[in-house]
């Protein structure tokens, strides 16, 4: 079996609006999710590439559409963070609408990646993510980031928690733990890719 290739990833453009999106052709799989997820590390992690998406410490830090170009087909989309950047409503608003837009008027898109810190799991926000995907029949992956905070024992229990919390979804929604710091997860990410881009 054929592995995706992450060594000539590159980034594409960043989006402030539905118009400046590329064409919505080819397949695309998006991150998204709290601010404090810590979303743009999972992305660099999974790809090898530690400055692809920018990371900082200041929650919310990604403010714009982020894609990434795979090859002539695939990319992979770094969505703004929700519900905790202390920006200004009026910005806060802007985001959320532009996110909103891009999930529903984007065709190429084969799946969610939905970031959660295992130590809080399954906010508001991720439930609208959650129900909205289910709603649109789009597969989406849950990676409980950050586990490497938690004793095993602990990150196992959130996990079984989350997963209880999930049930009856599981054709549509599945979870894992992941750390970005210490590699927990990295492999299963990867494959979940794999499976969406249809690489065999």
């Amino acid at each position: 079996m054929s592995t995706l290739r992450y060594n000539t990833i590159r980034f594409l453009k960043s989006a402030a609006s539905i118009s400046d999106l590329p064409e919505d052709q080819g397949a695309e799989v998006a991150f998204v999710g709290r601010s404090n997820s810590g979303k743009s590390s999972a992305i660099n992690t999974i790809t090898g590439v530690s400055r692809l998406a920018r990371t900082s410490k200041t929650p919310g830090r990604t403010q714009l559409i982020n894609f990434f170009v795979l090859d002539d087909y695939r990319r992979l989309v770094d969505l703004p963070g929700y519900g905790f950047a202390k920006v200004p409503d009026a910005i806060r608003l802007q985001w959320q609408r532009l996110i909103e837009e891009y999930l529903s008027t984007r065709h190429c898109l084969n799946g969610l990646i939905l970031l959660m810190d295992i130590r809080h799991p399954l906010k508001d926000f991720d439930w609208q993510m959650i129900e909205w995907a289910l709603a649109e029949t789009l597969p989406i992956h849950i990676l409980l980031t950050k586990s490497d905070k938690l004793k095993r024992g602990a990150a196992q229990n959130a996990l079984l928690s989350v997963r209880k919390a999930l049930s009856g979804y599981e054709e549509y929604v599945s979870v894992q733990l992941f750390s970005a710091f210490s590699g927990i997860g990295v492999e299963i990410a990867q494959q979940k890719l794999q499976d969406w881009f249809n690489i065999s």
